[in-house]
């Protein structure tokens, strides 16, 4: 069992939904990226989705295309991605780590090399956002080869056939983005939201995981009610860039303890 389906079994016991907080790594600076990944662990995330910067971030609002920039002007590139996992891991055995970014960097290193690197580092699951599932049969089978989740993404526009397909080729859990347009939009239809995960759900078994329109606690609460992960990401990267240095720790940690009060008590 991998440790992405070990989390969500034992927080299926607990009757508990996951928090998946999602930051970038190198931001604000590579040296503080472990320290806010082990930030989030005691704060109270289950499973972290790690950024990895990109120049041209197509799925990605304004606050983490800043995060991106930050990033790749401290020259953060994949290797040096994996040397913070594998950093991580020297004291953290137990919180899955799903990197999440875009087709260049991977093609630019070699799929195989990419892939070979994140089992080393300890990498659980890996999210392209502009690898369609058409495209991607290969690159699912030799992540699984190396005990790794492929994990896809499903939005408000996907069709039923395309939901099966993305089903066949996940592992994981699915993403599934709540709204039409980029991370950080705030017109999250909750209706709309339950309507799709039904949908989903005649597809696949798998835990499913709602993000792109999460900003506040009293959103993740009705969120947790419906899937079975809230993803946050561009609300924890406003506090990153909002917060002087000696500040970013506690003020990320005081935000995901919020959200994890409010998943708890839905």
């Amino acid at each position: 069992m991998s440790r992405i389906a070990a989390t969500f079994s034992h927080l299926q016991q607990q009757r508990k939904k996951a928090l998946i907080p999602f930051i970038t790594a190198g931001d604000p600076e590579p040296s503080m990226t472990v320290e806010i990944m082990h930030a989030l662990c005691n704060s109270g995330a289950d499973i972290i989705e790690l950024g990895v910067p990109f120049s041209d971030p197509m799925a990605d609002g304004p606050t983490i295309q800043r995060s991106s920039e930050r990033a790749l002007k401290h020259g953060i590139g994949l290797k040096q991605i994996f040397e913070l996992v594998a950093e991580f891991r020297k004291s953290n055995q137990n919180t899955p780590v799903v990197l999440m970014g875009y087709a260049n960097p991977i093609e630019a290193l070699g799929y195989q090399k990419f892939i070979e690197l994140a089992e080393v580092s300890g990498v659980d699951g890996v999210l392209v956002v502009d690898y369609p599932p058409e495209e991607s049969v290969e690159l699912a089978k030799h992540l699984e080869r190396h005990h790794i989740d492929p994990i896809y993404l499903l939005s408000p526009t996907t069709t039923e056939a395309r939901i099966g397909q993305v089903a066949n080729l996940s592992r994981g859990y699915v993403y599934y983005v709540s709204l039409k347009g980029v991370t950080g939009a705030k017109h999250l239809d909750l209706s709309d939201v339950e309507k799709k995960l039904l949908q989903i759900r005649s597809h696949t078994k798998l835990p499913v995981g709602v993000g792109f329109g999460v900003r506040d606690a009293q959103t993740a609460k009705a969120v947790a009610k419906l899937a079975d992960a809230v993803v946050v990401g561009s609300r924890i990267v406003e506090e990153v860039e909002n917060s002087a240095r000696q500040e970013v720790l506690s003020r990320v940690s005081a935000l995901v303890k919020e959200l994890r009060q409010a998943i708890d008590q839905r």
